[in-house]
């Protein structure tokens, strides 16, 4: 039996990032089940601005490579970004199960602990976080969002350079422990970029909480969907929140020009 195909989205450039790209495709290669293939595709412009124009923008893009990717038989689509703008359109249009990097990581992570902390990678996100935690219905059970500050090349240094590894982890650890003293237990790296970089601490933990290791869990929250999906027949409830987009709609869609 072939191997079932999941479509792993980020939004870095697949040229420009490319060592970014191979390091995450080694991390998912190695946590995938034996029957699962994730294949990561990038974003051409890729989510370097940091705005919410630049997220709506990709979220248009993300649309439409989550329709081909149903169409061209990929069996689930993951959203590789916190933020996972389109996750609401995706799960509308398509008849695959859409796994977001952010909601998969707030669900997790209530089964770890009762309080829960966000650190992102840039004070910009703040707000956009704190109205996603809102959106997925989690504010009680998310003390604060932080920041630190840390640009594309930074954290690309941080991958091969063991000194800005060790700034980066430092600048992480110091919003850490504001949160954990408000009562977090699990702590969630806002972002694929930092859940790689601290992907080779297991486990990670400051102050005896546990810093989750998110790409994994997204990976095995795709998987899990896909079982289920195979075993049940069912994606997601089709009334109200993720009612079916008609032919039509996909139609227009892809037909305007974005």
């Amino acid at each position: 039996m072939p191997k079932a195909r999941i479509w792993y989205q980020s939004f870095v450039h697949p040229v420009e990032q490319a060592p970014y790209i191979e390091r995450l495709q080694r991390l998912l290669d190695s946590v995938a089940a034996p029957d699962v293939k994730f294949e990561v595709h990038g974003l051409s412009p890729p989510d370097h601005l940091f705005h919410p124009l630049t997220e709506f923008r990709c979220a248009a893009q993300t649309i439409r490579a989550a329709l081909s990717a149903e169409k061209t038989g990929y069996d689930a689509f993951v959203i590789g970004h916190f933020q996972e703008p389109g996750l609401l359109e995706c799960r509308g249009a398509l008849g695959i199960p859409v796994i977001g990097l952010g909601e998969a990581n707030l669900l997790a992570a209530c089964a770890m602990g009762r309080k829960i902390g966000l650190v992102t990678i840039d004070p910009l996100f703040i707000p956009w976080h704190e109205r996603q935690v809102a959106a997925h219905g989690l504010g009680e059970r998310v003390v604060g969002v932080r920041a630190i500050q840390a640009d594309l090349p930074a954290f690309m240094r941080a991958f091969t350079e063991e000194g800005a590894y060790a700034a980066t982890r430092t600048a992480f650890i110091e919003q850490v422990r504001p949160l954990v003293r408000a009562g977090a237990e699990v702590l969630i790296p806002a972002g694929g970029l930092p859940m790689l970089l601290f992907a080779r601490e297991r486990p990670f933990t400051i102050d005896d909480a546990l810093v989750l290791s998110g790409i994994p869990v997204v990976a095995k929250a795709a998987e899990m969907a896909l079982s289920l999906h195979r075993l049940t027949g069912s994606v997601v409830s089709r009334r109200g929140t993720y009612a079916k987009a008609p032919p039509a709609a996909i139609e227009e869609y892809l037909g305007s020009r974005w």
